[in-house]
């Protein structure tokens, strides 16, 4: 009797989850090599191809759409059998506040399996600009943050893992005259960034929309009103992004600090910080 194996299965939802080889090679401490080496003998296991070609980018294909809702429901039961017998009973609320493109793009996934493992935790979810989330004068609305930090050397809020910033969208609207850019509100970093970098290269631009929430600033991008900058793990898969090109600057990294606002706060708090942590580290 063969016996599929669970860290194969877990490769592949994650390879889906965060839209690559590579990000998915990142999430779990492993090379691209080796996730592709887990995709292969997930496939000889199976018999069938998992992926398709779909312009530059592997994309699953009839087999793999098949197999994908049966692969979570297997490593959910894999992770509550470990959780049954191996793990404290974790009980609580958390306030967990977020920027919207982490809450859009990798949140989910995380949340997810977070729930499954702590089916008695409470989770309470506020999306914010991360000049919000670090703010003082709004500690006592969270128990836990995670926000962009630019201050990579921050004694006040450490930064826990680093990102790149990258241009994203239709990046041929560069070679306009004047650069349009399509942003969050005022207070954000990567608009700050953005219009700091365009400027220090001598380069014009202009703002032509603006939206705090991820979802519109993908629609707006798709239709082509002009550009954004985002950090590299949170791009929408259907995006086009690029670290420079020969008409924009570099944007540099991002820090990303993971904060507890008590000093007390609670199994349930440290659970999904470790939770986290691992997860994107």
């Amino acid at each position: 009797m063969k016996n599929i194996s669970t860290d194969n299965l877990r490769t592949l939802v994650t390879v889906v989850e965060v839209g690559g080889f590579a990000k998915a090679g990142e999430l779990l401490g492993l090379s691209q090599p080796a996730v592709s080496l887990q995709i292969k003998r997930l496939e000889d296991m199976l018999g069938h191809k998992l992926f398709k070609k779909q312009g530059q980018r592997q994309v699953l294909n009839q087999y793999g759409e098949l197999l994908m809702p049966l692969a979570k429901q297997m490593l959910q039961q894999n992770d509550a059998i470990l959780q049954q017998f191996t793990s404290e009973n974790v009980t609580g609320k958390v306030r967990l506040g977020i920027p919207s493109e982490f809450a859009a793009r990798i949140l989910p996934s995380i949340i997810g399996d977070f729930v499954a493992l702590y089916p008695d935790v409470s989770l309470e979810v506020r999306s914010r600009l991360s000049k919000h989330l670090l703010s003082v004068s709004r500690q006592d609305q969270f128990d836990l943050v995670l926000a962009l930090n630019e201050e990579l050397e921050s004694a006040k809020f450490p930064i826990f893992m680093q990102d790149q910033l990258v241009w994203v969208g239709d990046l041929n609207l560069a070679q306009n005259d004047v650069v349009t850019l399509v942003t969050a509100p005022e207070g954000c970093i990567y608009r700050r960034r953005a219009i700091e970098a365009l400027q220090s290269a001598g380069i014009k631009y202009r703002i032509a929309y603006s939206n705090a929430d991820l979802t519109g600033l993908t629609a707006a991008l798709k239709e082509g009103l002009g550009i954004t900058v985002l950090a590299k793990s949170t791009v929408p898969n259907e995006l086009n992004y690029q670290l420079q090109t020969k008409d924009l600057p570099e944007l540099g990294q991002i820090g990303i600090s993971l904060i507890k606002r008590t000093d007390d706060p609670g199994t349930a708090v440290d659970k999904l910080a470790e939770f986290i942590a691992l997860r994107l580290t």
